[in-house]
């Protein structure tokens, strides 16, 4: 068996999600996927328009097929004919996702109109005179941007290059024996083009706005999309608004790729949505909603929070006093506690998945995200829905049992995430950290941790450290039982100071300006931020 790592952006390396709404540089997916289906249909326009061009020329101008200019032509009708139709093709069947195929979209513009530019300039031409009506450049840089859409950048970059294949062309002819029309008939006959470019970067523009406008009032269910508040391989996360309530929620839409196993994955996704929505600690996340929409894209809401995850909350402000981070971590045990009583195992707690809120009138209020990979050992017996061959989790938060490939994990793995949890709310470090996802993996397996005190200036409690350490044994036998059991151990932690709602209030109001609304930014498979996948493959 071998072990193929991929690599996935730190929540450290960038914004946080939700930070800025990117609603500007990037298409909703009804618009990716409408994009992918026109990309098929003027590629066989463009194709067809080819075959019907090379006719006409052979008709009004017969070329000598043994000069340079006429070999040119040939082969830019076949160049353009076999593009065009392999394009064609891979958009029909979805070889690609909706994003790559407008991607391949714009490389097919820019050849298209050398090919259009080299049909159009290999006509004989009087060199004194100038020729009427646009190049078929002209029109195709104008047509593709409105039927096809794109971001503004890359639609731009793709027009101004498509322009410049006008003269392109015209050179190429040139060199092959063609006509050399003087530099002021050389200047008007690309004029049209340099104005048609101007239009379409303009338009393309206004209808991109548009777009986006229009998103705002898309619907999902009973909810209204707003703002794109994060974006990730498979889907985004959208702020939006009850069409009849006064309420604000998160809406998670879930684009599946065309070679995926939809099935499966639907499977999974569905399975979130019920398992947290039929979860009723209030500190784990609420679900609203979910559903599928007519072109396919999963959804489900969920409510909109405000503050940071676990992973954020340490980047941006530090490892958090021993005080503290008790009070939030009991909160997270009875999250775990009730799941666990459900007959549910989350299997991918971690910082990026626990967020503190604030939360009415609550301060560092708990609440505890993605159920994706939430496992029912009862129920998956019956139907397994876990995908053949892939050991699914992060690799510094994951759990011995797991990194192993254990078919009998149960919520005590959990319970070590949790302890990696806590280990990295108190030192500002994860257990393990050194090399490779691989090797930190195996470092869970086999290595004993360092105290966290250890990393702590002044040191922790002693019964904080015991406990920490007793959540990362390697044997479950050897952790602590069950959340609750964990709770009440914290619980009789005493630490010098005490995490009261004064403390945490004084500190939700000096930080006011710092947190961004976010809900369960998922979609990176069960999350945005699943930084580290282990596929194993045999």
């Amino acid at each position: 068996m071998t072990l193929r790592i991929r690599k996935k952006s730190s929540p450290g390396s960038g914004a946080p999600a939700g930070a800025t709404a990117v609603s500007t540089g990037s298409l909703r997916p009804d618009l990716l996927a409408a994009g992918a289906r026109r990309l098929a249909t003027i590629a066989l326009i463009g194709a067809a328009a080819s075959v019907l061009f090379a006719a006409v020329d052979r008709i009004v101008a017969p070329f000598d097929p043994q000069s340079g200019v006429s070999v040119l032509w040939l082969l830019a009708v076949l160049g353009s004919v076999g593009l065009s139709l392999s394009v064609a093709w891979i958009a029909y069947r979805e070889m690609l996702s909706p994003e790559k195929l407008l991607d391949l979209g714009l490389l097919y513009e820019v050849a298209e109109a050398l090919f259009l530019g080299i049909m159009y300039h290999s006509m004989t031409l009087r060199p004194d005179v100038m020729p009427r009506g646009w190049s078929a450049v002209a029109v195709w840089i104008l047509a593709y941007p409105l039927i096809v859409p794109n971001t503004r950048g890359k639609t731009a970059v793709a027009t101004i290059t498509a322009a410049l294949m006008d003269p392109a062309a015209l050179a190429l002819n040139a060199a092959v024996g063609g006509t050399h029309p003087t530099m002021t008939l050389t200047a008007l006959m690309f004029l049209p083009t340099a104005v048609a470019c101007a239009v379409a970067l303009v338009v393309s523009r206004i209808v991109f706005e548009l777009s986006m406008a229009a998103g705002k009032g898309q619907e999902m269910g009973s909810y209204r999309l707003e703002e794109l508040l994060g974006r990730g391989g498979m889907g985004e996360v959208w702020r939006a608004s009850h069409r009849l309530l006064a309420r604000q929620a998160a809406v998670k839409l879930i684009r599946l790729d065309p070679g995926s196993n939809s099935r499966e994955l639907l499977g999974r996704f569905e399975r979130e949505a019920r398992a947290t929505a039929a979860l009723r600690s209030p500190h784990t996340v609420d679900v609203y909603d979910y559903g599928t929409t007519e072109d396919g894209t999963f959804y489900y809401v969920m409510e909109l929070l405000e503050g940071f995850d676990m992973e954020t909350l340490v980047h941006r402000f530090g490892r958090v006093p021993p005080e503290r981070a008790l009070f939030m971590l009991e909160q997270a045990c009875h999250s775990l506690a009730e799941a666990h009583e459900g007959g549910l195992i989350h299997r991918d707690v971690k910082p990026a998945n626990i967020y503190v809120c604030r939360y009415g009138l609550d301060w560092d209020f708990v609440k505890l995200l993605d159920f994706g990979l939430v496992k029912n050992p009862v129920a998956d017996a019956r139907a397994p829905v876990t995908m053949t061959g892939v050991i699914a989790g992060t690799p510094g938060y994951m759990s011995p049992e797991m990194g192993l490939g254990s078919p009998d994990v149960d919520w005590r793995s959990d319970i070590y995430s949790l302890g990696c949890v806590a280990y990295w709310l108190l030192t500002g470090r994860r257990v393990f950290e050194e090399g490779t996802s691989l090797q930190i993996l195996m470092d869970h397996v086999q290595k004993t941790p360092s105290p966290p005190s250890q990393w702590v200036e002044g040191g922790l409690p002693p019964e904080l450290d015991r406990t920490v350490l007793s959540c990362l044994e390697k044997d479950p036998a050897n952790r602590p039982q069950t959340a609750h059991e964990l709770a009440d151990r914290l619980r009789a932690i005493r630490t010098a100071e005490r995490w009261t709602e004064e403390r945490a209030r004084h500190w939700w109001l000096a930080n006011a300006n710092a947190p961004r609304a976010v809900g369960d930014h998922s979609t990176e498979g069960s999350d945005l931020r699943v930084r580290d996948r282990i596929e194993a493959r045999p």
